[in-house]
């Protein structure tokens, strides 16, 4: 143990003082007037050991479920939402669903999913289109179109670092797409 004449440490002070079969008044009296050192320590734990263990399982009662929720809901209120990325939540069978709900080619869709064609270009009626096919808002869409990471959309394999390219034109898109003119036009329409 501690060779004569030598203090016991603070850890094994309170050990003991744990293990005590009454760790009552009396016991922390003894260990108070024994090692004055750890006073603050010893009546710490005296306190720890003595608190009672509060282990309620009864079930809440309506008032206090109801208090609980209110609280509940005006604090997630309080919190901002982090909104869904509403391109992140389709899989490639939706994506394929939104080409044919939109009759486009795939083409057009992926650069739109990559949000490679700048927001701007994409007249009003199309994005209203496009957040109906795929089971959004035009708010959500306009909201997460500058959150794209362009450059980790797809991996690819090439001897030079990728780099992220600019954004092109809606109609550009349309034109290396092959989509006809008239299509185009129709697209291209802010109204019916």
């Amino acid at each position: 143990m501690n060779p004569a004449g030598e203090r016991p440490s603070r850890e094994s002070v309170l050990d003991a003082f744990a293990v005590e079969n009454d760790p009552g008044r009396s016991t922390l009296e003894r260990y108070l007037g024994l090692y004055p050192e750890y006073a603050g320590e010893l009546i710490d734990l005296s306190r720890e050991l003595s608190r009672e263990v509060f282990d309620d399982t009864a079930p809440l009662s309506d008032a206090d479920q109801a208090l609980i929720d209110a609280a509940w809901l005006q604090h997630s209120k309080a919190v901002p939402g982090a909104t869904a990325d509403p391109f992140a939540a389709l899989t490639v069978d939706d994506w394929r669903t939104v080409a044919q709900r939109l009759d486009l080619p795939r083409q057009v869709v992926t650069a739109l999913r990559e949000r490679r064609i700048s927001l701007a270009s994409i007249p009003r009626r199309f994005l209203a289109m496009l957040a109906e096919a795929m089971r959004s808002s035009v708010a959500q869409l306009e909201s997460s179109w500058g959150s794209a990471q362009l450059a980790g959309a797809r991996s690819y394999k090439a001897d030079d670092k990728p780099t992220a390219g600019g954004q092109v034109t809606f109609e550009e898109v349309l034109i290396d797409a092959g989509v006809p003119a008239d299509k185009r036009a129709r697209l291209l329409a802010e109204a019916d």
